[in-house]
């Protein structure tokens, strides 16, 4: 017959252990305790799942986005690349409308002829040839003011009224000027001087004084440099329509 000593061991012997000696009706000491059982690990804290993202803001606006929001609804900042959007650019043919249409040219009421006068350039004793006389060359007068004279790009001078060709007039010969009605013209200092006279009488001997404006009448011609001599009148409805 087989027992168990106080200390746990199998022993054949029924009054003393037959491993460690103890007396099989003896109570066990504390160092022959029994061995305590293997302590099982208490359970760790569940592990908290990690929270879902918050919601952000916009750094440009403030306005508060979702989380997988990829742009701010608001401005437009776009959260992936930390940019705002590309303004669209003048040459964007893409989002640009189409040109506003262009403001009507204005029809000028009066013109001014431009001729060449054999009798004036006959007067003036000039060394330059005279062109040969033909028809007058028209100009639309669509200011109030303007420059009767020869232009000068390195003057930057660009008279309304080209008188180009002849070398008699000068750079800043005289000008014209109008309330709408009434045409002045005035002499600028000129090399030659500027002179009107009627259509009706003589050429002009004097010149008009310079710095003063003078009316002309509506039959007045003015005569500046070799050969020029110009008209101002009304426009034609011929000529208006084609300005038009």
């Amino acid at each position: 017959m087989t027992v168990n000593c106080p200390s746990g061991h199998p022993s054949t012997s029924t009054d003393y252990c037959d491993v460690c000696g103890l007396p099989i009706g003896a109570a066990a000491t504390p160092a022959a305790a029994a061995v305590p059982a293997p302590a099982v690990a208490a359970p760790g804290p569940t592990a908290t799942p990690a929270p879902a993202p918050a919601g952000q803001s916009c750094p440009n606006c403030q306005e508060p986005a979702s989380a997988d929001a990829l742009f701010c609804e608001n401005c437009g900042y776009d959260f992936t690349t930390g940019t705002m959007p590309r303004a669209a650019s003048p040459l964007d043919l893409s989002s640009a409308g189409p040109p506003p249409p262009a403001p009507p040219a204005a029809v000028a009421e009066w013109v001014v002829e431009r001729w060449v006068d054999p009798d004036w350039y006959a007067v003036q004793q000039s060394d330059d040839p005279c062109p040969s006389p033909g028809l007058p060359t028209v100009i639309p007068l669509t200011e109030k003011s303007l420059l009767i004279g020869r232009p000068s790009r390195s003057r930057n001078i660009h008279p309304e009224i080209d008188c180009g060709d002849d070398t008699g007039v000068s750079r800043r010969q005289a000008q014209l000027t109008t309330d709408g009605q009434r045409w002045w013209v005035e002499d600028l200092q000129s090399s030659n001087g500027t002179y009107v006279a009627s259509a009706a009488g003589p050429l002009p001997e004097d010149p008009i004084i310079p710095g003063q404006r003078q009316e002309l009448n509506p039959d007045d011609r003015i005569y500046v440099g070799a050969w020029t001599r110009l008209v101002v009148r009304k426009a034609t409805p011929e000529e208006q329509a084609g300005q038009a």
